[in-house]
């Protein structure tokens, strides 16, 4: 996985304006890095990492990359998006491309921000949002159903299973229900997937205020949505890692190294990632043509004091095309 992106979404006024100008003031800008020049709705940041300092200390790195992670802001929701309203369709086309949702929910009060519906109310706002979401959907599960109706019935086999899958989707999606509900095998078929639902990907609740304005009820809903949730007071706080971090854990990805001279780097993969694929993330070459990856744990590289010393000592391993990267592997990769 090249790059992670996350959506920002929400209600107008309730916080992602000052959530993106936060990210935006910590963006990172490398000259190397594909996405250092992007519109202004993009912002880049690194995933906090202390191990990259400590490794461009042992290898007198001329640089640092850090694995990043872009935010997007999209435009604010209101009541029929899905139907077009407001900014809608611009809304519901941009969720579409990321891999994550950052939903922010207005958990402070204040008389002087006006609130779209009036009051403030997390539990409201959070349904409008998810519903807006399902809405489209389902309408976009309809449209597919009706066409494998008419393709199933020659009979083929795959049409008629694809239905069966969009149909347990459909289900699922008109009972009120998030699509990440569903099982993985009728998320991973073929029909449900290409409709890159977005109720599907992973939501990050970021409720905004102070920790005693986030109630219980509204930390339970979360839970049981298989949401997770960040509490943050936007208006007080400059630092969003704990965000960053908490997107990395819920998309199952991890952090391996490359480290040299010319610079050190953090490559992000998916858990349980094999090396070829790891391979891959560097150059899509290297996947191709990958032979074995020379692999050292980063803390057992800094106890040898360098990799030529770590292959002295013995500690370097030869891994093939079954070995599973764990999360702070420092590799080399050798290719064809």
């Amino acid at each position: 996985m090249a790059k992670i992106s996350l959506g920002i979404v929400g209600l107008p006024n309730v916080g992602k304006s000052t959530l993106f100008k936060i990210i935006t003031g910590l963006e990172i800008n490398v000259a190397n890095y594909p996405f250092a020049t992007i519109d202004p709705n993009v912002g880049v940041v690194a995933v906090p990492d202390a191990r990259l300092e400590k490794l461009s200390e042992l290898s007198r790195s001329k640089k640092i990359i850090p694995a990043v992670v872009e935010f997007y802001d999209i435009a604010g929701l209101v009541r029929g998006a899905h139907a077009g309203e407001g900014l809608g369709n611009q809304f519901l086309s941009h969720i579409a491309e990321v891999n994550a949702i950052c939903h922010v929910v207005r958990i402070f009060k204040s008389p002087e921000i006006i609130h779209v519906e009036q009051a403030v109310d997390p539990l409201r706002d959070l349904e409008i949002v998810n519903t807006e979401l399902i809405l489209r959907d389902l309408e976009r599960v309809g449209r597919r159903r009706e066409k494998l109706e008419s393709e199933a019935r020659s009979g083929d086999k795959t049409k008629i299973e694809d239905l069966t899958e969009i149909k347990k989707t459909e289900a699922i999606l008109s009972r009120g229900k998030l699509a990440s509900a569903l099982e993985t095998e009728t998320l991973e078929n073929g029909a449900v997937k290409e409709l890159r639902l977005l109720t599907a990907k992973p939501q990050i609740y970021l409720l905004n205020g102070r920790e005693e304005e986030a109630t219980n009820e509204l930390k339970e809903k979360i839970v049981s949505l298989g949401g997770e949730f960040v509490i943050v007071d936007l208006a007080a706080e400059k630092d969003v890692s704990l965000l960053i971090v908490k997107a990395y854990g819920l998309l199952r990805l991890m952090s391996f190294f490359t480290t040299g001279e010319d610079e050190t780097r953090a490559w992000t993969i998916r858990k349980g990632a094999k090396a070829p694929e790891a391979a891959g993330v560097i150059h899509t070459d290297f996947q191709k043509k990958f032979i074995r990856a020379e692999v050292i744990g980063w803390e057992k590289l800094l106890e040898a004091g360098g990799w030529n010393e770590a292959k002295k000592k013995g500690w370097l391993r030869l891994e093939g095309k079954d070995y599973v990267v764990q999360d702070g592997n420092v590799l080399e990769i050798r290719h064809g």
